[in-house]
């Protein structure tokens, strides 16, 4: 219906007593015919349809200007981040940890963050990056304007190494050989064939790998994160060349390997007295 549109004096297209047609051509009816209460819904609906549409030109013009600024409104969600799966820093951290085992990194030598990135197709960043994390490890040194120096160790501080990897490792394998049922042994014998696999082409990268994740699994068992962490840091340090030293053959490697392999039947066979003696010796030559 209108309201407020009737002029003074129109009279009704319809006779007195006569209720107006619901067709689309009804004719409309005068405000001084709508009972009072209905003229006063009628506008407080028509008020509120204002608003209502007042509120939504507001928030069209409200997407307009996100839109024109670039922002994105609730109909158009924000594109999901790109996920990296793979760190090029850690693929490179990799690589040099590999070099370092292998010898390729000189203890003594310094080496520039763009001449390694260089050498493995990538820019000087993610080396650069992966270089500060050895030299918090120990494995090289800070040289300023210059790159990083690889550090210079010496049979003592191997042999330092071996003694404290001794003083954590052994109580801990001695005492889960008394309590660690045989089929959780077992599941460890891939990772000893894996030290083999490793020393039987002298491999001097992937055998330091599979050694620490041997030693890393026996290890777990005890439930000691923290344990864990410290001992697998030892043993990485402990697997840097020596300055000088003699390359590790191929022969120490196969019989270091066959400790492990030796190990792992006493500790299924629950032979403390064989555990004993082969743990011990095993680390005695730790720093073959």
């Amino acid at each position: 219906m209108e309201q407020g549109s009737a002029r003074e004096g129109a009279r009704p297209a319809y006779a007195p007593g006569v209720s107006p047609c619901t067709s689309g051509n009804a004719a409309r009816v005068p405000q001084d015919r709508v009972p009072e209460q209905a003229r006063g819904r009628q506008g407080e609906e028509g008020r509120a349809r204002g608003r209502q549409g007042e509120e939504g030109q507001a928030r069209g013009r409200q997407g307009e200007e996100g839109r024109a600024r670039g922002e994105h409104t609730h109909s158009e969600p924000p594109a999901p981040r790109a996920v990296h799966r793979h760190s090029v820093r850690s693929q490179i951290l990799d690589a040099l940890r590999a070099a370092l085992v292998d010898g390729e990194l000189v203890p003594g030598q310094v080496y520039s963050a763009p001449a390694l990135g260089a050498r493995f197709g990538v820019s000087a960043t993610p080396v650069r990056e992966a270089m500060q994390r050895l030299a918090v490890e120990g494995a090289v040194e800070v040289v300023p304007n210059r790159g990083f120096r690889v550090t210079e160790r010496d049979p003592r501080e191997l042999a330092e190494l071996a003694e404290v990897r001794a003083l954590i490792e052994v109580p801990v394998m001695l005492s889960l050989a008394r309590t660690v049922p045989a089929h959780r042994w077992s599941v460890l014998r891939p990772l000893a064939e894996a030290t083999v696999a490793a020393a039987a082409v002298g491999d001097r990268a992937a055998y330091a790998e599979s050694d620490r994740a041997f030693h890393r699994a026996v290890l777990t068992l005890s439930g000691n994160e923290q344990l864990v962490t410290v001992a697998d840091e030892l043993h990485r340090r402990s697997q840097w060349p020596l300055v000088a030293g003699p390359v590790t053959r191929r022969a120490e490697l196969l019989a270091d390997a066959a400790e492990h392999t030796a190990l792992l039947d006493a500790l299924i066979a629950q032979d403390l007295t064989v555990v004993q003696a082969l743990v011990r010796e095993h680390f005695n030559g730790a720093d073959r």
